[in-house]
């Protein structure tokens, strides 16, 4: 089987940070890492799960709601697919954040959390989902479209 894109990725020189992961057409597939890979500290599932979960409700519902494709954990735990369509990465990389500003900050309801709306309501952190974001929410503070690249980042001194 051929190799798929993300595989091919050097893990080992990337860190805390949002990238263009693939560009198909239209849609852009952004990996936004919260976390090292392979650093040995990885997302509390219950935390993940409530990014999600709040994440994807303030992606819905910003001004670019309707170029929303996608907001999703990857499994490795350390991160997140942002899918949109037709959006220049300014506006992906505004959306990201202004979702982890709002979810550093949010006191209520967690949206979806019920067993009705949820396949594993229970299984939530709040509290940890707003000390998750924390450390990219800081690295967002100066980031560029151009970090954006994985190859600017592979240029760089580790």
């Amino acid at each position: 089987m051929e190799r798929i894109a993300s595989f091919q990725v050097d893990h080992t020189k990337i860190d805390v940070g949002m990238y263009v992961s693939r560009v198909d057409g239209d849609i852009t597939t952004y990996d936004v890492r919260m976390v090292k890979p392979n650093g040995g500290s990885y997302l509390p599932t219950p935390a993940m799960h409530t990014i999600e979960h709040l994440f994807a409700t303030y992606a819905r519902n910003s001004e670019f709601g309707k170029g929303i494709i996608y907001v999703g954990p990857m499994g490795c735990r350390t991160g997140f697919y942002l899918l949109t369509r037709s959006l220049p990465d300014e506006a992906a990389l505004k959306i990201v954040r202004d979702a982890f500003k709002f979810i550093s900050e949010y006191d209520d309801r967690i949206p979806g959390c019920s067993e009705e709306e949820c396949g594993n309501y229970k299984e939530h952190d709040l509290a940890g989902a707003r000390k998750a974001v924390l450390p990219l929410l800081k690295v967002l503070e100066n980031y560029t479209v151009e970090m954006m690249d994985y190859s600017w980042h592979m240029n760089q001194k580790i």
